[in-house]
């Protein structure tokens, strides 16, 4: 029994081209929405969900639909190749609004100029600091903030009780007044949520670095990250995002623009997922489906890496105010000499009749097993492991959507590094992984295999909340084997679903699996901006570790959905596979 390498690696191209496309946009988009037209992490997770929104709706359908369709092309083909050129066209065509957002950006705001200055100034501390310089907290805060309050914006009403605060710090060394604030909450200038926020994410912090500086005269290092970490940055991005948002609020034509286009492109995108994935197990005989699944991943993986590389050599992966269309342009040429590549090399029907004569050849046709397409007419046993496959994917993906949604906030803002670094090692590592997990999962099981990778992210995602800006070089140990644990849970996790379906609803199984992953990636976005909003950055991570953790206990009842082991003369055989 032998996987055709060669015939999976052209199948993968499709889905090499969905991973350029979707790795551009989560690492982008965010940015987008956040520095050049002002929406806080709520909103911005709101339009980050929408995608998944459609997803929810669109992916079953077309999964139904594709395997209804009958053309002399394929079930599938015909999905790939005209949701491909539609979404192409339609993300280059993002490039012309946030094009014009960036020069408006530069021509009617400071933010440019702010932003620049923050960097300088940022980076002048940190050397200062680092180095081993001392300065006094009275020096930071009123050279800052004094900057700060000529910069601010009057429509906030943040800006007067910082204005105020910082003013009577110059005074008389008391850098924010319980009093304002108290008056604030009982004028119904800020209501309870805002006046909790302020308090434990600003009052409380600021309170205890300026007490322990001024016992001493100076301010550590320690006390310096800090400081950085909760208020520094958080003030400068409110400020900037603030200021952005001002001008989207005053002409939200740009904006509305945007949506639309962005609209478009998703919607195309869904319409050809689910064929393009459902395309392997078309052509796949079940006992090879996760060895064939990690190639596809690892094409997968190889797209995500290339979009990484081009945010890099474009100089884009840590900057916010930049104009961003290299990257439309590049990745929309590239996903039509992709599917050019994909209509040139795969013939749907023929590699599907070279399946069926091969689950002949090895008494696996699919006629032999039950013949309800419906889930609820599964065996009981089989319906419940369908079920918490379903849930675990849920929630794993509730985790691990979170962070790359957001990390291209998180890292830069957070850890003062670029977010292009991390994600490529953990891709990079993921690409080495995926083949040896494909063989691994023949020999002991997929639940095991899936079990093992969800123990690995919650480790390493629930470590990054340790990290600070001295230990940041961290992060990169820490996503080489966030990719390790990614890649053994992705490998295993959709061959589990389609092993219960039949050859003539795997677009309906598949349609399931994506369901339930684009549910979770519905939630996610919004939820974890909304506590990021409230409790600061660092949230994102223990919220990830939380909910992938739990997928460990849902994955931990399953006992169906393993391949059925085929045994071979020797064992060297388990690694056989046809180049032909």
């Amino acid at each position: 029994m032998k996987l055709n390498l060669k015939k999976v690696f052209y199948v993968g191209v499709a889905f090499f081209l969905i991973t350029l496309f979707w790795q551009t946009y989560d690492s982008i988009i965010t940015k987008i929405l956040i520095d050049k037209f002002g929406l806080n992490q709520t909103w911005s997770g709101v339009v980050m969900a929408f995608d998944n929104v459609l997803a929810l709706v669109l992916l079953p359908l077309f999964g139904g639909l594709s395997d209804k369709t009958n053309s002399k092309y394929g079930r599938r083909t015909p999905y790939i190749v005209i949701g491909t050129v539609l979404a192409a066209f339609a993300f280059l065509a993002l490039s012309f609004s946030d094009s014009y957002q960036t020069v408006k950006i530069q021509q009617e705001t400071s933010i440019i100029e702010n932003y620049e200055l923050y960097q300088e100034e940022r980076n002048v501390m940190n050397g200062a600091v680092l180095t081993g310089g001392v300065m006094k907290i009275e020096t930071i805060l009123a050279k800052e903030y004094e900057d700060y309050i000529e910069r601010a914006t009057a429509f906030s009403e943040w800006n007067d009780a910082w204005e105020t605060a910082m003013l009577k710090w110059s005074d008389e060394h008391n850098p924010f007044l319980l009093s304002e604030a108290d008056a604030a909450l009982a004028s119904g200038a800020w209501n309870q949520t805002k006046y909790d926020n302020w308090l434990a994410s600003v009052y409380n912090p600021m309170v205890e670095i300026a007490t322990n500086a001024l016992g001493r005269g100076f301010l550590t290092q320690k006390e310096y990250l800090y400081w950085v970490d909760e208020v520094y940055d958080a003030i400068y991005d409110l400020d900037l995002t603030n200021q952005a948002w001002a001008l989207t609020s005053q002409n939200p034509a740009t904006f509305i623009i945007f949506a639309i286009t962005l609209f478009i492109a998703l919607v195309t995108m869904s319409t050809f997922r689910s064929p393009a994935v459902a395309l392997m197990p078309d052509v796949t005989i079940k006992p090879l489906r996760s060895k064939a699944n990690a190639v596809i991943n690892l094409m997968g993986t190889v797209g995500g890496i290339l979009a990484i590389v081009i945010l890099t050599v474009f100089a884009l992966d840590n900057k916010s105010y930049v104009d961003y269309t290299p990257a439309f342009i590049t990745v929309s040429i590239l996903m039509l000499l992709l599917l050019a590549f994909f209509m040139w090399k795969v013939r749907e029907p023929k590699l599907v009749q070279e399946k069926m004569e091969e689950d002949a050849l090895y008494g696996l046709s699919e006629e032999s097993e039950a013949a309800e397409e419906q889930v609820g007419n599964l065996a009981k046993d089989r319906q419940k492991s369908l079920y918490l496959i379903l849930i675990s994917v849920f929630l794993w993906f509730i985790g691990y959507n979170a962070v790359t949604t957001k990390l291209s906030d998180y890292a830069p803002k957070v850890l003062g590094i670029g977010f292009s670094m991390p994600l490529l090692i953990a891709q990079g590592a993921a690409l080495l992984a995926f083949i040896p997990i494909g063989i691994i999962a023949t020999k002991i099981g997929r639940r095991k295999a899936i079990l093992i990778g969800i123990v690995i992210l919650s480790v390493c995602f629930g470590s990054v909340f340790f990290l600070n800006e001295n230990i940041s070089w961290l992060m990169n140990i820490i996503f080489a084997f966030t990719g390790i644990g990614w890649a053994t849970i992705n490998v295993n996790s959709y061959p589990m679903v389609v092993e219960l379906s039949k050859g003539s609803n795997v677009g309906k199984y598949t349609g399931y699996y994506y369901t339930f992953s684009m549910s979770a990636q519905i939630i996610t976005p919004i939820l974890s901006g909304i506590l990021m909003d409230e409790f600061g950055r660092k949230a994102l991570f223990p919220y990830a570790t939380l909910f992938v953790a739990l997928a460990f206990i849902t994955m931990l009842m399953v006992r169906h959905g393993d391949a059925k082991v085929i045994k071979k003369a020797s064992v060297i055989e388990n690694f056989d596979v046809d180049m032909d």
